[in-house]
């Protein structure tokens, strides 16, 4: 189902005004709003459009629980009305998820047999060479974070809270939600409604501490 609603803040005011939720209501997400933040968020870029991330939406609150103590008993993790296992799964790089991609682009319209031919060749001695990435599970957790940083900006339009976590055990939440071995486990997000005020915010670094321009090092003017 398409669904068809409007975020209630801008993106600026969204990037402005998300923070990482420590604790949440009890409140669910309707599920329009859920429908609507991976419907607009999952339209992050990826190389080759491969889209490798991989989602686990974990509501049942016997789950949440699970997923609590392998994340070391974070209570954000069991009070969110849902919380994500953000996942990369290293098959997309394999001649299946390819031409699932191509397919994908024929029915857009996007996608001619040139570029399909392309992408059958050229894929995989990419991931073969892998010029700038050491490991699949490097690129597919670059990939993943991707659509978790729009995921997260899109569900603060439409009011939704979040909190990106690194804080768990990967082994456990892999035996726990039965994740199979290509898949890797890049973060969990809670998502839900802030139960208290977020903390002060901390300030970020300038433009030209980390900015620089036209080789490292080098100042960035502006």
């Amino acid at each position: 189902m398409t669904v068809d609603i409007h975020p209630s803040t801008g993106l600026k005011e969204a990037i402005e005004q998300r923070r990482a939720a420590r604790a949440f209501r009890s409140n669910p997400i309707p599920e329009a709003i859920l429908e609507a933040i991976f419907q607009i968020g999952l339209r992050a870029p990826s190389g080759f459009n491969l889209q490798p991330w991989r989602f686990i939406v974990v509501r049942e609150q016997q789950n949440l629980d699970k997923l609590k103590a392998c994340a070391f008993n974070q209570r954000q993790v069991g009070e969110a009305p849902v919380v994500l296992i953000c996942c990369g799964d290293r098959a997309s790089a394999e001649m299946e998820n390819i031409e699932a991609v191509i397919a994908l682009g024929s029915e857009a319209g996007a996608m001619n047999d040139d570029l399909a031919n392309y992408m059958r060749s050229q894929i995989p001695s990419f991931f073969e060479n892998h010029p700038s990435f050491e490991s699949m599970e490097a690129w597919t957790n670059r990939h993943t974070m991707l659509a978790v940083a729009h995921l997260m900006l899109v569900a603060k339009s439409f009011g939704v809270d979040s909190c990106p976590m690194e804080g768990f055990s990967t082994a456990q939440v892999k035996e726990a939600f039965h994740i199979p071995p290509h898949v890797d486990v890049c973060c969990l997000v809670a998502l839900g409604y802030a139960a208290e005020p977020f903390k002060q915010y901390g300030g970020r670094f300038k433009a030209d501490r980390v900015c620089f321009s036209e080789t490292y090092g080098e100042p960035f003017l502006g």
